[in-house]
């Protein structure tokens, strides 16, 4: 026990240290614009180099400080919050086999190398996501796995067609991407993979269903790591698909996503499942504000939301902790005044969240909704826009109503204390980054100010709509509890709006009746037919046929024997 100890806060003071060294490393670079690109040549094969490549520059150096920040404070709560755990040492090789799998894709702008770190996301979010052994969590890590595998043969064909322009490293290749020549493909093939693993319409349904990991995976999954592996790659690629019917695709689709996540939280009541709902909402602000170009801007919202979103995660695994594991949002209530550090902390995410002026999300989703709004975009666009933001804020509000105010519902007898100094000091260091990341960022990222100029309606307009939706998600939760199901009366609209618009089902359902199915049809056509039939079992009954006849034949039979002596000799006759 004593040695799990030491390795446990030793690979937490490894992983402080080496955010540290990263983060000084990547405002050097800003500071000087240099980068590093480290390529060593292992051989040729027809003229394609195989090669391990590495790129250290300012935005892969400043991910990974994230990355591994994150992950050290993930490492300290879990001591709080898996303590009594059998399989915690297991647990932890699982996180620092997550961290190394997603540093490798980061400083990777080779395709074979990512996919190493891309495969290996997807294989340890498998095996954490069913680290409860039950068969709900069978269900969700099968669905998260067949989902990123679609991404993982994406980037395989993607390796294919490079590999016949010469290499793999695509920085070489960016000129090609928009071409006629195949290259319009590869940037068709790359933008698939990341919208599976980034959970946008039409891949979304694993997300949520990922929750059946435990709460410090979720923390470190649905802020930094496996999520955003997809909006970092098109950070990458932002370059090669510039002008691309690709990109107008991403926009539509991201958009929708964003609305989509930010309706159906509002409907949701477990607690876990709207944080998720609420970060697939904020992917989707990041793909589609990528996909309008400003991949900086992208880059940036990743980055804040990656604080605050950490942070929530680990206050709603405290509350959940000391509920005793209810999830529920509608047990809970009145937890200002039981946890008062938990509740200051969350309430810190979610205004971090809903972009309230000069915390970390504000200085990034302003930012974003402003040059969104600058943009040439459609009505349509617009309008989701205005409406997840609203959303935003509206479930933000709900959550705090159901959680953080209102009476007690659960029992009596439950002690509920912020007592677990290894669950709180994590949650107090990503506080100061909600309150202070968005600024330092801001002025990392951007140090020339940009000209924003518009009208005062549009200035006004992301502030006004966040009032707006939280006025409606407190003032309008207040006015309908009563606990007595009044959502079953118009249960066709809820079940459509609450369920992510029946992906979940269109996810699992349909793809699952038609290819079993299909085996089915196969499996007796083949297996238990004509394979049975001169496989195994004709074998058997053809060796028994011939057993039966020799086994009569050694009966001492004197006919039998006769028999075969008038055989041998006629045999003789005819060859001789």
């Amino acid at each position: 026990m004593l040695w799990f100890i030491m390795f446990h806060l030793s690979s937490m003071m490894f992983l402080v240290l080496f955010s540290l060294f990263c983060m000084l490393n990547s405002v050097f670079m800003i500071s000087l614009d240099i980068s590093y690109f480290i390529e060593w040549h292992i051989v040729s094969v027809n003229s394609c180099s195989i090669v391990m490549t590495l790129i250290l520059d300012w935005m892969s150096l400043m991910f990974m400080s994230f990355v591994t920040f994150i992950s050290s404070m993930v490492l300290f709560y879990s001591g709080g919050y898996m303590e009594g755990d059998y399989n915690i040492n297991r647990f932890i090789y699982l996180v620092l086999a997550f961290v190394m799998s997603m540093t490798f894709l980061i400083i990777s702008p080779n395709m074979v190398s990512i996919l190493l770190g891309w495969d290996g996301l997807g294989l340890v979010s498998y095996v954490l996501v069913i680290y409860y052994q039950n068969e709900k969590s069978a269900n969700a890590g099968m669905l998260t796995a067949l989902s990123n595998r679609i991404g993982d043969v994406a980037i395989l064909l993607g390796i294919a067609l490079l590999a016949s322009r010469g290499g793999w490293n695509f920085y070489f290749y960016t000129d090609l991407f928009n071409s006629s020549e195949g290259g319009g493909l590869v940037g068709m093939l790359v933008v698939l993979a990341a919208m599976t693993k980034s959970a946008q319409i039409p891949f979304s349904a694993w997300l949520p269903a990922a929750m059946a990991a435990p709460t410090p995976v979720s923390a470190l999954v649905h802020s930094s790591t496996l999520v955003t592996a997809g909006v970092y790659l098109l950070v990458r690629f932002s370059a090669a698909l510039e002008g691309s019917l690709t990109q107008t695709v991403l926009l539509l689709l991201s958009s929708l996503t964003m609305f989509m996540a930010g309706l159906g939280a509002n409907f949701e009541y477990d607690l876990k499942k709207i944080i998720a709902l609420s970060t697939l909402s904020q992917l989707g602000v990041m793909m589609s504000i990528l996909s309008l170009g400003y991949a900086n801007l992208a880059f940036f919202h990743l980055l804040s939301h990656a604080l605050f979103k950490a942070l929530l995660f680990m206050c709603a695994g405290a509350v959940i902790h000391n509920m005793k594991d209810y999830q529920d949002i509608r047990v809970m209530g009145s937890l200002v005044s039981q946890m008062p550090l938990t509740t200051f902390c969350m309430n810190l995410a979610n205004l971090a969240l809903c972009g309230s002026p000069f915390l970390a999300g504000f200085y990034s989703k302003d930012l974003n909704l402003e040059v969104a709004f600058m943009s040439p975009i459609n009505i349509m666009i617009f309008v989701l826009y205005c409406l997840a933001t609203g959303l935003t804020v509206c479930y933000t509000f709900r959550l705090v109503f159901f959680t953080l105010s209102g009476d007690f519902n659960l029992h009596s007898l439950y002690s509920i204390t912020d007592e677990s100094y290894l669950m709180t000091t994590p949650m107090l260091f990503l506080g100061m980054g909600a309150i202070f990341g968005g600024a330092a960022l801001s002025w990392l990222i951007f140090p020339a100010p940009s000209m924003i100029c518009m009208s005062l309606f549009f200035k006004t307009l992301a502030l006004s709509v966040s009032v707006v939706g939280g006025v409606v998600g407190y003032i309008f939760n207040f006015m309908i509890v009563n606990y007595k199901l009044s959502s079953l009366k118009n249960y066709n609209y809820v079940s459509f709006m609450g369920s992510m618009w029946f992906m979940p089902f269109l996810s699992t359902y349909p793809t699952s009746f038609s290819t079993l199915k299909t085996a089915n049809m196969y499996i007796k056509i083949a297996d238990f037919g004509w394979s049975e039939y001169y496989g195994g079992q004709g074998i058997y009954k053809s060796v028994m046929k011939s057993s039966n006849f020799f086994q009569i034949a050694q009966d001492n039979s004197f006919k039998v024997y006769m028999l075969m002596f008038v055989i041998w000799v006629l045999g003789i006759l005819v060859l001789f």
